[in-house]
């Protein structure tokens, strides 16, 4: 396939790497860091071990790639007023599009571009950074779950699945795509936020930290709240399986840490702001998400 990935950070680095080793024709939509891929590859770390993969190309216009087979959107949400001239270049009759952006939102701001029918939605489970241009750290490669923008499993999910376990991927189908933005929610709400409510912190200082890690279970239980309000309920189980991954994952930077310490806008809107407002309309309350929202907020204010 030809495939193109839109924003090659931690994310897009990592997939775009499987996918080339996998045999396609890759295309890395980068910002920054083209001029390092084109000469020298992505550098791929997991575990200890290393390897250099190049990609097909390596470029800051859509434009140079031309229509692709596959498209796949990492860059953040907070970048998605970008997505017109980013993706549409990209974009031919039969292209499909899969974004593994973080938050609630982001199939929206791509079904005014493209087809309802040809745009997934894939949910990354994993413990990815890119430590240095073009260089991409994995301590956990996770798994990821893809679901069609609206209804059922289609052909466009099942496409984007086997090209994915093609690649390595562990990754499946599910039959909701709200249902997974929940589950995956579980987690990014309350350890990407109070890793910046707590003080800039690391994931394991949350758990040792008897009132942040009672805070973290707390967020929980008001996103399952929300999501069983909104028949995408999961059971406690998920939840325990939450502190269980993330005590393996030692002291982690969540993604939201790193845009906050590195100036960058934080996906306030994706993560907290829309799930929020999904809950409160379906009539749960959720104190302790407005409280951390509202800390959130005015960290990035105190921020300058």
């Amino acid at each position: 396939m030809k495939i193109a990935i839109v924003g090659t950070g931690a994310i897009g680095g990592w997939y775009a790497a499987l996918l080339a080793e996998a045999g396609h024709e890759v295309h890395c939509l980068a910002r920054s860091d083209f001029e390092v891929i084109r000469a020298h590859g992505l550098t791929i770390k997991n575990k200890g071990t290393e390897r250099v993969v190049r990609i097909a190309s390596a470029t800051p216009d859509a434009g140079t790639i031309g229509p692709c087979d596959l498209v796949v959107v990492t860059i953040k949400s907070t970048s998605n007023r970008a997505l017109p001239a980013l993706v549409s270049p990209l974009l031919g009759p039969t292209t499909i599009v899969v974004t593994l952006q973080n938050g609630m939102g982001n199939v929206e701001a791509l079904a005014c571009l493209h087809t309802n029918e040809r745009i997934v939605a894939g949910l990354c489970f994993v413990c990815i950074n890119r430590i240095a241009p073009a260089v991409i750290d994995t301590t956990l490669a996770g798994y990821v779950r893809m679901a069609a923008a609206s209804g059922s499993i289609n052909a466009a999910v099942e496409t984007c699945v086997a090209t994915f376990i093609g690649a390595g991927v562990d990754c499946q189908a599910e039959t909701s795509l709200e249902s997974v933005l929940w589950k995956k929610l579980c987690w990014n709400i309350p350890f990407n936020g109070l890793s910046i409510a707590g003080g800039s912190i690391t994931t394991d200082l949350i758990l040792a930290n008897p009132s942040l890690n009672d805070r973290a279970y707390l967020l929980m239980k008001e996103v399952q709240a929300a999501a069983i309000a909104r028949s995408h309920g999961f059971d406690d189980s998920h939840i325990k399986r939450q502190f269980m991954v993330t005590v393996g994952m030692g002291p982690y930077r969540p993604s939201s840490l790193i845009d906050f310490i590195e100036g960058r806008d934080v996906e306030v809107e994706g993560i907290w702001g829309e799930p929020l407002r999904r809950g409160l309309a379906a009539g749960v309350k959720m104190p302790e998400t407005e409280k951390l929202v509202a800390e959130i907020k005015s960290r990035i204010a105190a921020r300058g």
